[in-house]
């Protein structure tokens, strides 16, 4: 089973891949098993992506067919699954774009990270609140629009203002680059979400 739903997932066919995981979860699978042969799948469809090979549209699609999967498989997951680390993540102020906000979600979550989405157009406070109350590894702003980049360098400067410096900063969206990224003090910037979890991955000393 887990090589034809690995094969399902990467080659987008939703419909199959989530009547395969159902019926694998009913005849007794190991939900944890299943939560890898998806993990392992989304890093396929990321890397594909980030060789060109897949586009937008697929990194989408992986992502909705991984969520609906995890929606039934991670009840059944007992205890505390190891995480390589905690990601408060959200679209800045007086941005309200949340597609790629999502995408990175949806594959960040499927290599392992916890993520807790804060939302679209969240104000400074937000993300000083969240970061006190989570005490995340990783910060994530996502940024779609050119007005958002001064709301994301307001937010960074308020996470240092109120101490928060343990944990690292990444801005992401197709505005950002390595100039952007210097303008507003982030520690990592990527303008995919594959790119983005490789990143997160490599600040957390994780290799890949």
């Amino acid at each position: 089973m887990q090589e034809e739903l690995f094969n399902k997932i990467v080659d987008m066919d939703e419909e199959g891949s989530i009547k395969m995981a159902r019926e694998y979860l009913e005849s007794g699978g190991d939900p944890q098993k299943l939560l890898e042969v998806c993990r392992n799948a989304m890093g396929v469809i990321g890397d594909k992506f980030e060789k060109g090979e897949y586009f937008l549209s697929e990194l989408i699609l992986g992502g909705e067919i991984f969520g609906n999967i995890m929606k039934f498989t991670l009840p059944l997951i007992k205890g505390d699954t190891k995480k390589l680390g905690k990601i408060v993540l959200g679209t800045v102020k007086d941005d309200i774009h949340n597609i790629g906000k999502d995408i990175f979600k949806a594959f960040a979550e499927a290599a392992g990270f916890e993520v807790v989405d804060i939302g679209v157009n969240t104000p400074v406070e937000k993300f000083v609140e969240a970061a006190k109350t989570h005490k995340p590894d990783i910060v994530g702003m996502s940024c779609l629009i050119t007005a958002g980049l001064s709301s994301m360098k307001k937010t960074v400067e308020a996470l240092k203002a109120a101490g928060i410096t343990n944990a690292k900063i990444i801005i992401g969206g197709g505005r950002v680059d390595e100039e952007v990224k210097q303008f507003v003090g982030a520690d990592a910037w990527a303008d995919d979400a594959a790119k983005g979890v490789r990143l997160c991955k490599e600040l957390m000393g994780v290799e890949g």
